[in-house]
Parts: structure tokens; sequence; C-alpha cells
């Protein structure tokens, strides 16, 4: 019997009988007014399994999310990683999916998907058209209640593999990578769940099992664990009477209790060091232990860090990036389930030590102290903070993992209203308080990353080493678990079919060409109180196609037209512009200065009274000019110590050469920058601002009557014809060779295999249809490249292949980061896959699936602002068809594989490609030169060393 509802002032329902057959509806929360929230309905089954279910019916897509309260947090010493480890074998089949098919259903559903890690929980999402939802809650069920038989020692031997590989790239490998590693095992005591990373220690990898790996599944992915939240077109009765069927019967898993630690305390301020192989320059870190989320000193923390450490008003770049003190200088606030840090770093110039950045950070802090919180520190952060919330709730999936977030952490999804009032309430008080409990003369860790040579320009000596003693592990309930599966009235191994085809509605737009030559496009989009505007005035990089000595010039100026105005400083004008809620950024593409604008609708009009400052009143100084050149030089410097930096740097002179405009970055050169000086600045802003071909893209909760009158600013730029140069042929490539820059310890490969095709973009021709063939060679995660290359050799954390173009050239890439030990090997699969696919083509099967994953992802192409203003710019740009997106879904569904074999004859030739391989020589050249390739060794700007021929 269904007892009385008890409506909140919050505006939800609570309801205690149950809704469907064996889901309990806890509570009911709607809108109503003005007030920030996200509806939903949430309910409880019986095996603890928590749903929760929010409508919203203005795009036909689904997002599914499934949040397990389990992280590093629940790791144990001497397993570490086992959580993130885990989210790799949940993509691996289970009793009715097979090997592999995971991705591939949900691609072929049309649809994108991932899983991520973090200390305190792991998540798994699909987005897909509405129609697939039950076979998302039929792939997401099977993997909670069917993992473990399916798995095997082979699979996880690979995903062990795949798992160094990730580690590899994104820490081993990589500048800096290892400084949060070292600050957590030297902020936190021994055997706190944060005092090692969610990654997990290759050893530690290295020493467990399968059976290990099991366990932790046993224990901590029960039903009564997890959280299920549903998003989008679909109806919560539905939705959950699904989730009943599907997850239902899955047993109640073992009871999981809250993590529990004392709050970190430092005796002392700890230093600590490590030589780092891949930084050119040093960094300081210097951590703060503060509190955990959701504690009432969160937001007085953020707005904290904004002062101390973020944007152009802070305290730390004001006193060290501007005055040139600093190369970099910037702070974070970061709060687990846990526990929390502020977190700041330091990047000097060469020749600074970090001891002497640790006096100017402390002096900072002091100059902090004597300054004190302004009235405009606190507006520009309740302004920054309100436009932030609202603009998390532009798709669905941002509502959703809100909701998931909110119901994991603190048992309450309507929370968002909540926060906003806790960020909206704070006062100078509370973040003079919060300083002073948690900064001022407190102890911190003080972490130097010293390059390789450079050991003497270390902050202090390490004063502190990791104490075991007395540690006793916590009992994580392991002993006696047993894996039941889920008894059904149904047939669990026969997969779902798909609902009724959604209906997608392109985006309904409007196009003006204004008399002073400006074209303009728009469309408007209600959901959320914002606006997206930006400016494309003609120039960029080709500006430069007839002086390459300058080339970088365009960069350069953008950077120049983001600081000082003649009414404003740049500081001045980014308070102005916090306050409101807004952003205005300015930067350069191949054939164009863009401006970019983000506001809420109400600050829409004050925000492009800013833009026109920015535009007209620009104050080239001095002193700006020698900084951000200054910069911009040492970012050079670091960039060579980056192997995925260098790789791309190098690919694009190989495939254009040095003397072709598209040869040379955006950015420029070391040389090329050198040659800049502040009066071809100002040439560049007398010579390239015009309306004459600007284009203007304007989407949000605005009409085109509204919007029109706010483009009469254009009437004041130059009436001028920009001619631009145009692009040489792209150079030819005579024959295949391998190209090597040598980067010693080099933990991985970077490879870059392909060559500039001077394929431009289209819409409807050959570019579009080339990127049709390539789908299955390289296009996605089932592609023929990244299944053998990661799933079935574990030798990378993922590989790719695809054609890119524009107006102007186009190229067709491979690249991959690939385990150093396995170089060889994996050149010659890729090659191998290549010839095969040139050969052969796709199969029917690719090709049936390619048509599949393709065809139904417009579903989900138009839901954001930033989706809808990309699908229109592309229109503006290329002088499309409105109807062009109904021509390529004809052209996709009659392709067949025979033309797409003869396409990939046309346009993939193995033998006349460049391959780049940038990685420790000692450990890749032998193998290579095996292979049969000439190998010519480069530096890392892309010059040919002496002699380097093999």
């Amino acid at each position: 019997m269904k007892k009385k509802a008890l409506v909140l002032a919050s505006g939800a329902l609570l309801l205690f009988s149950a809704a469907f057959g064996q889901a309990k509806l806890v509570e009911k929360v709607t809108k109503t007014g003005s007030q920030m929230v996200i509806p939903y309905e949430k309910y409880l089954l019986p095996n603890g399994l928590t749903v929760i279910v929010h409508e919203d019916h203005s795009d036909p897509v689904v997002h599914v999310d499934v949040t397990y309260h389990v992280g590093s947090a629940r790791e144990e010493i001497g397993k570490s990683g086992f959580a993130h480890f885990f989210e790799h074998m949940m993509f691996q089949g289970s009793d009715n999916v097979a090997d592999e098919q995971h991705f591939k259903i949900v691609t072929e559903s049309g649809g994108t998907l991932n899983g991520t890690t973090n200390r305190d929980r792991t998540n798994y999402f699909e987005t897909v058209p509405a129609n697939q939802l039950e076979k998302m809650l039929w792939l997401e069920a099977d993997r909670m209640g069917f993992l473990l038989d399916a798995v095997t020692q082979k699979k996880f031997e690979v995903q062990r593999a795949t798992v160094k590989n990730e580690r590899g790239q994104n820490y081993d490998n990589r500048p800096y990578g290892l400084a949060f590693e070292k600050i957590s095992t030297a902020l936190y005591p021994y055997g706190h769940p944060y005092s090692w990373l969610t990654i997990g220690y290759v050893e530690d990898l290295d020493r467990v099992n399968a059976a290990d790996l099991k366990n932790f599944f046993l224990r901590w992915y029960g039903p009564n664990n997890a959280t299920v939240t549903i998003g989008g077109d679909v109806k919560p009765a539905d939705a959950v009477k699904l989730v009943e069927k599907y997850f239902g019967a899955i047993p109640r898993g073992p009871e999981v209790k809250p993590v529990t630690v004392a709050p970190v305390q430092l005796d002392k301020t700890r230093y600590t060091s490590y030589v780092d192989n891949y930084a050119r320059l040093p960094l300081l870190f210097v951590n703060y232990p503060t509190v955990a989320n959701y504690h009432p000193d969160m937001a007085p923390l953020a707005c904290l860090a904004q002062v101390l450490g973020q944007g152009r008003n802070s305290v730390l770049y004001q006193q060290l990036t501007k005055k040139q003190l600093a190369l970099q200088a910037g702070g974070s606030s970061q709060l687990s389930e846990l526990a929390g840090e502020m977190s700041f770093q330091i990047v000097p110039y060469p020749g600074k030590t970090l001891a002497d950045m640790e006096k100017l950070f402390r002096a900072s802090l002091d100059t902090f102290e004597a300054r004190g919180v302004t009235d405009e520190d606190i507006a520009k952060f309740k302004g920054g903070i309100e436009s932030q919330l609202v603009n998390g709730l532009q798709s669905v999936s941002g509502k959703v993992s809100q909701l998931a977030a909110f119901e994991t952490f603190t048992g309450n999804p309507n929370r968002i209203a909540e926060m906003l009032k806790a960020y909206t309430s704070v006062t100078k008080e509370d973040v003079m308080r919060v300083y002073n409990q948690y900064i001022k003369g407190k102890p911190a860790v003080v972490l130097s990353v010293l390059p390789k040579g450079q050991e003497k320009m270390i902050a202090a000596a390490d004063n502190y080493t990791i104490d075991s003693a007395g540690y006793k592990a916590p009992d994580y309930g392991y002993a006696g678990l047993k894996y039941n599966k889920a008894k059904d009235n149904f047939d669990r191994k026969k997969m779902p079919g798909n609902g009724a085809n959604p209906v997608v509605a392109v985006p309904a737009f409007w196009r003006k060409s204004l008399a002073n030559g400006a074209k303009v496009i728009g469309t408007q989009n209600t959901e959320v109180p914002t606006v997206t505007f930006s400016l494309t005035i003609p120039g960029g990089h080709l500006a430069q196609a007839g002086d390459l000595k300058k080339a970088g010039l365009a960069s350069l100026f953008a950077d120049m037209m983001g600081e000082d105005t003649k009414n404003y400083t740049a500081e001045q004008l980014s308070v102005e512009l916090q306050k409101l809620g807004s952003s205005i950024s300015v930067s350069s593409n191949t054939d164009g200065i863009v401006y970019s604008v983000q506001s809420l609708k109400k600050n829409f009009p004050a925000t492009m009274a800013l833009l026109q400052e920015r535009l007209f009143n620009p104050k080239f100084t001095e002193d700006a000019f020698n900084r951000i050149k200054k910069q911009t030089l040492e970012a050079f410097k670091q960039q060579k110590a980056q192997p995925a930096a260098v790789a791309d740097a190098v690919f694009a002179k190989l495939n254009y050469g040095t003397d072709h405009i598209l040869g040379i970055s955006q950015d420029g050169t070391e040389e090329t920058v050198n040659n800049i000086t502040l009066v071809d600045i100002q040439n560049y802003y007398n010579n390239y601002m015009t309306s004459v071909d600007a284009k203007v893209v304007v989407v949000g909760d605005i009409t085109e009557a509204e919007a029109v009158p706010q483009l009469a600013f254009l009437d004041k730029l130059p009436k001028k014809k920009i001619e631009l140069a145009k692009v040489n042929p792209t150079p030819a490539v005579d024959k295949t060779k391998v190209y090597l820059v040598d980067v010693p310890k080099a933990a991985q490969s970077e490879f870059r295999v392909g060559y500039a095709t001077g394929l431009k973009y289209d819409a409807t021709g050959d570019y579009y249809k080339s990127n049709l063939m390539n789908f299955p060679l390289g296009g996605g995660f089932n592609s023929r490249l990244n299944l053998n290359l990661r799933e079935d050799k574990g030798w990378t954390y993922g590989a790719r292949a695809g054609f890119s173009g524009d107006e102007h050239s186009g190229d067709f890439e491979f690249s991959s980061g690939i385990k150093a030990g396995a170089t060889d090997s994996a050149l010659a699969e890729v090659m191998k896959e290549i010839r095969n696919y040139v050969a052969n083509g796709p199969s029917n099967e690719e090709v049936a699936f390619m048509k599949s994953a393709i065809g139904q992802a417009d579903a989900r192409n138009y839901e954001t602002g930033f989706q809808k203003a990309a699908f229109i710019s592309r229109i503006l740009s290329y002088n499309l068809p409105a109807n062009f997106v109904e021509q390529q879904n004809k052209i996709l569904q009659s392709m067949t594989p025979a033309q797409l074999k003869a396409l990939a004859q046309k346009q993939l030739k193995p033998e006349k490609m460049n391959i780049l391989l940038v990685g420790d020589k000692t450990k890749i050249i032998e193998g290579v030169k095996k292979l049969g390739y000439e190998v010519v060794e480069l530096d890392a700007d892309g010059k040919k060393l002496e002699g380097k021929t093999f």
C-alpha cells in the first residue's frame, strides 16, 4: 500500500513503496522555478543496487553510467593498481559477451564508451542513441554478474602489458610524470590509501596473478557497492524495468563499509627529490595537506587556490611569472573522498635554482598576507563558479556524471544547488581563515624534480624517508569469497535488439552575409542559458608562407592580443570577465585568428563589449612581448624532451619539407621566433584586421534577432580583402624509409607512419569516402591496428590511423606509443596490416560494422553547444548545403567492399610512406635494421645527422 508522500523544500518527493516489481522508489526530484537542479528519480533494488534516472528528451540519446565505489583507496600494500587494472579487464568479455566485443557492440550501436578510475571510484559509461538503452544495460549487467569465468590468464597477461604501456606513456615517458607519485609517498603515511597512485607500481603488477584479481572483483564489484545512473531520452518506468530485468538477480556482494583514515599531519616540512630523464628544466612542487571533499572548507579552499595560483590576477602570476622570475607558477586545490591537498608548482628560468624558487614562493605568500582577499577576488570566484556549474549541464553525460558522483560520495544526488550555495556564500574572512588554518606557517612536502645533470638545482637536501614501522594492514575482507551467479528466468545469452530508431534532427540554423563582408551562421539552443560565439579573421599561419623566417608570428600575435588594452590591463580585463562568468580567448590556426567567447546569456552584451575592447584597443607593450617570447622559446626546449612532441614536429617536416609552411609548427621554431620583433606584431595587426571574409558563429540561448545587433561592431573593422599565399604542392615520397630520432632511456617508441596526401577536406567526395575506408583499418577501438597492437599483443596503450584535411592540404597518419622492446616487431605488424588492407580491402562484416557505427552516431553529434557550433561552423567554412549530412548518409549506405578496396589502393601507398620512430636508439636500431628499410638518423629538430644512414 502506498504511503503518504512527503514534499521536501528541495523539490524532492520521498516515497516508501515499491514502484515496480523489485525496485523501491526512494525519492523523486523535480525542478520548480528557476532553481538549479537536475531532476531525477532514485530507486533501490533488493540486492542493494542504487538506480538513478534523469529524463531529458531534448536529444535522442541516453547516457548510462555504472559507478562502483572502489578505487585505488581500496587496494593494499604490494597490490597497487588493481582498481585500474580491473577497469581494463571489464572490457575483455564476460559469459555472454565475447572477447573484444564490448567496444564493438557499443561502437556498432553508434555510441561511444570508456571507463575511468581514480582514488575513490571506478566508472564505466556509454552514450548511445536512445534506441540502444536495453543493449547497454545488458552489457553492463553481464560484466557485473558474469565476468570471472571469462578472465583467462592470456587476457590477464595482455591487459597487464597494456597497463604497463599506459604507465610508460603517461608517467614514465613524460617530463615530470612521476612527480605526483613521489609527492604521494612523502605526504601520506605508509599504507595510507593515497600513498600510491591509481596506476600502481610496475613491480606490483608483475607480482600479482589472475587469482588475486578475481578476489578483488568479488570483494568490491557487487551491486550493493554500485550505482547505475541513466539519463536522456528515456522514461523512468521503462528504464527501471530494464534494470530490474538485467541487474535484479545478481547476488548482493559482501558488505562494504566506508574507508576511515586519520587526517594527515606533518611534523615538519619534508624535502624530497628525484632525477627526471625527460625534463629540461627543474620543477618545484609544494603540497600542503587540507581536507576531504564536501568538507565545509571545500569552497573557501577553492577560492584561496584561485587567488594564490590561478589566472593573471593570482599572486603567483603577478609576483613570479609576470615579473619573469619564473617561467610558470600556479596552484590548485584537489579534494578527494578521504583527504585533500593544496598544491603549488613553479618552473624556473634556466640558471635559477629551486632553492631560489622556494624563497620566492614564500615571499609571495607574505605578499598575499599583506594584500589580503579583495571584494573583486570574491566576485570573480562566484561568477566563475556559476558559469562552470551551468556549462556542466549542457550534455546528458555531464548531468548523469554529476548525479552519480553525488550519490556515490554523499548518498544524495540532489546536491548541485547546495554546492552552488556553498561556493557563492564564500566570504573574504572564510578565505583568510583557511589560509591561516592550512597554509600559513604549516609544514608541507617540497619536491624537487631535477633534470639529469642539474642535481645541484635542488631546493634542499632530502630529509624524509618512508617509515613502515608499526604499520598494520587492515582486514580487507577477502577470506571466504565465493563467486555466485544470477539465476535468470530469461535467456541472457541473447543480445537485446534495437528499439525504434530515434528521430535525429540536424540543428536548424540561420545564415546571413553582412554588408561589411562578414559571413554569419547561428543556431538557437535553449537547454542552458549560455551563448558560445566565435569570430575568425583571415590570416593565421599561412600569412607567413612568403616569409618562413618569421613563422610563428600569428601565434605570437594571438598571445599578445590577450594582454593589456588601452583602457584595461590584462588583469583588469580578466577580473571583469570572471565577474560575468565569461571567457574570451584568442588563438591562431592555419588560416585565421580566432576570437572565442563563452558567456551566460544574461551577460552576453557586457561580454561582447569587452571583446570589442580587446579587438580594437590592444596595447602591445615591450614587457609583455619579451615575457611571451621568452616563455615561447623555453617551451620549445621543453618540447624537445617530450618524445610525442618531437615526433609531431619532425613528422610534419618529413611530410612537407623544411621550406614548406605546413612543415613548420604554427608556433614556429626557436630560430624563427627569435627573428620576430614587437614591430612585427604591430604590423600584423595593421595588415590583417578586416571584416571581409570574417566568419562568425553564434550558438546558444539566443535568437537571430538578438544576435545580429550584437555584431554591429564588425563595421568598425577595416574592409579589405586579405589574400593568403597558396599552399605549395605536397612533396611526393619516393620510397618508404625509416627516420629515427634518438631519445636515450625512452620507455616507449613514438610511431608516426604516413605521408602528406594533398587530399583536401570535402563533405561528400574522396576525403569523406577515404575516412570511411580507413575506419576498419585504424578508425576505432576495434580497428585492425588497435586490436593487433593493443588487444592481441599488449604492446601499446592505443593505436590509431586516419586522414585529416582542410581546404589547403591533407595527411594520412598512423600514430602510437609502443613499448621500446617491441619497436621492430610492432613496425613489421603495422606495415603488414596496411599492405594486407590495400591488397584485400575490408571484409563484408567490417563494412557492415562501419555503416552501423557511423550511421547511428548522428544521434549524439549535435547535443552540446560546442557540437552544434562545430557543425554549423563546418557549413560556413566550406559552404556546405544544408542537407550535406543526408548526402553523407546516402554515400555511407551505398559503399561496397570493392569500392573501399579501390580507395585503399588509391590512397594508401605502403611502399611510399615516411616512417618516423622517436625512441631509445640503443634498444631499437638493430631490430629495425633487420626489417630491410633504409634507416636515417635525425636530431630532435628533424635535421639529418652526418654519416647516420644505415
